[in-house]
């Protein structure tokens, strides 16, 4: 089968590319949510020291993520002999380079039991971080049982692992078989933290942050993202900084250069002095809990809160449940509305929020939510955009609520997204 012996070619390339560079460094992130901004947090980082690689997307499976650790670009033709033969080509050439890079980051992802384990065959990380353990693929997994299996699995095969202690619960222990681990977070009970002292929806967090490495010290930190749980993956980023040698210096340096990545958390400039939670990205019941949150406390003073929240996907058998305790969040005496886009925020999530009291409005699309969610919103009030990828594309309804010099920070605006998401939305015409 030609994909299988694509497979093998890449993982190959793989394995002797860094045995012909022993010296590179390998760091993998993986977990059910924060990958991409625990990513960025590292490569940030890092890059005040090393000549660091890491994919500006999320190119994380098996075939995907061996070209990302190259440094080639995926073909458009998956089918294509000759896309591939150049591929090949490629990799030859980057074994035979000198090493262009001091550091890899890189994602690994997973949809089905026994992924991770797989990329064990041609990968042996330096450090493995994993990012949480929360509800993911459920139709797939079942169980959160069978997630942390699968999650913490990338600890087994890495010369050191550092978990988040806050989204990964202490009953996943059995699974962590790396006797070389540490912890980070946001809360005191992570080796590697941060001590939040102020915040400011315009500059985010100041505080300090708490290390082994620090003895009784603090390290001084301004870190500018939005919401307790974005301070999370920038802490990962602080604790594999440390482990790989850097100084106090260095990290605070790459902190200030920290942002949040488009559709996690990013807020924006909306119409009429409105702000705008762009978390659009994707959604899963911790993370959307999370956002929601944000929402709730952001701009002290704001004269009305409105939460847009679709669909949460791949949820499986308990889609009905985390939909239903999203909904049972919705505080009528802090939102005046509450507007869901897709089919199960509709069926669940809605009832839910309506028990509660509040105002509810369900849409079949990004689009139309948009122009609901802007008929009725004040000046100065504060907008969550909260959805997933497939069937929702709630950044569309982000891009009816904001200036349009925002664009370019929004998700899924690429020639290849936008096509897929017009023929989506036509069927609503």
């Amino acid at each position: 089968m030609l994909k299988d012996y694509i497979q093998k070619r890449l993982e190959s390339y793989v394995r002797k590319y860094f045995a012909a560079h022993p010296e590179i460094k390998l760091i993998v992130v993986t977990g059910s949510v924060g990958k991409t901004s625990t990513k960025y947090a590292i490569g940030t980082i890092l890059s005040q020291r090393y000549r660091v690689r890491m994919h500006s997307g999320n190119h994380n499976t098996l075939l995907s993520a061996p070209l990302a650790i190259l440094g080639i670009n995926y073909p458009r033709r998956l089918k294509s002999i000759i896309a591939w033969l150049q591929i090949f080509r490629a990799a030859k050439r980057r074994i035979k380079q000198p090493a262009d890079v001091d550091v890899i980051v890189q994602e690994l992802g997973t949809d089905h039991p026994g992924e991770i384990a797989q990329f064990a065959r041609f990968l042996a990380p330096d450090i493995a971080l994993i990012t949480a353990v929360t509800p993911e693929h459920m139709e797939f997994f079942g169980t959160i049982d069978a997630v942390a299996q699968e999650e913490l699995s990338a600890g087994s095969f890495a010369k050191h692992v550092l978990i988040n202690r806050d989204d990964i619960d202490d009953q996943y222990a059995k699974y962590l078989t790396n006797s070389n681990l540490n912890t980070y977070g946001s809360t005191g009970l992570a080796e590697y933290r941060f001590e939040i002292r102020d915040f400011t929806p315009t500059e985010g967090y100041d505080g300090a942050i708490i290390a082994p490495e620090l003895i009784e010290q603090k390290l001084p930190a301004k870190i500018r993202v939005f919401g307790e749980h974005s301070l999370r993956p920038v802490m990962g980023g602080v604790a594999v900084a440390f482990k790989m040698g850097l100084i106090g210096p260095e990290i605070s340096a790459g902190l200030a250069e920290i942002r949040p990545v488009p559709g996690r958390m990013n807020v924006l400039r909306g119409i009429d002095n409105t702000t705008i939670i762009d978390d659009t990205y994707n959604s899963s019941p911790a993370a959307a809990e999370a956002a929601v949150q944000v929402l709730y406390t952001l701009v002290p003073d704001a004269p009305q809160r409105i939460a847009i929240l679709g669909s949460m996907n791949e949820l499986g058998a308990v889609s009905q449940i985390e939909h239903e305790r999203l909904g049972a969040m919705c505080d009528p005496g802090l939102l005046a509305w509450v507007i869901t886009i897709g089919e199960d925020a509709e069926k669940y999530l809605a009832p839910a929020a309506r028990a509660r009291g509040c105002q509810v409005k369900s849409f079949g699309n990004a689009i139309e939510a948009g122009q609901f969610a802007r008929s009725v919103t004040e000046e100065g009030a504060v907008i969550l955009v909260k959805g997933s990828q497939g069937a929702v594309y709630a950044e569309e309804a982000t891009k009816i609520l904001c200036n349009m010099t925002e664009d370019i920070k929004l998700v899924r605006q690429s020639e290849r997204w936008m096509n897929i998401k017009n023929d989506f939305f036509s069927k609503f015409k």
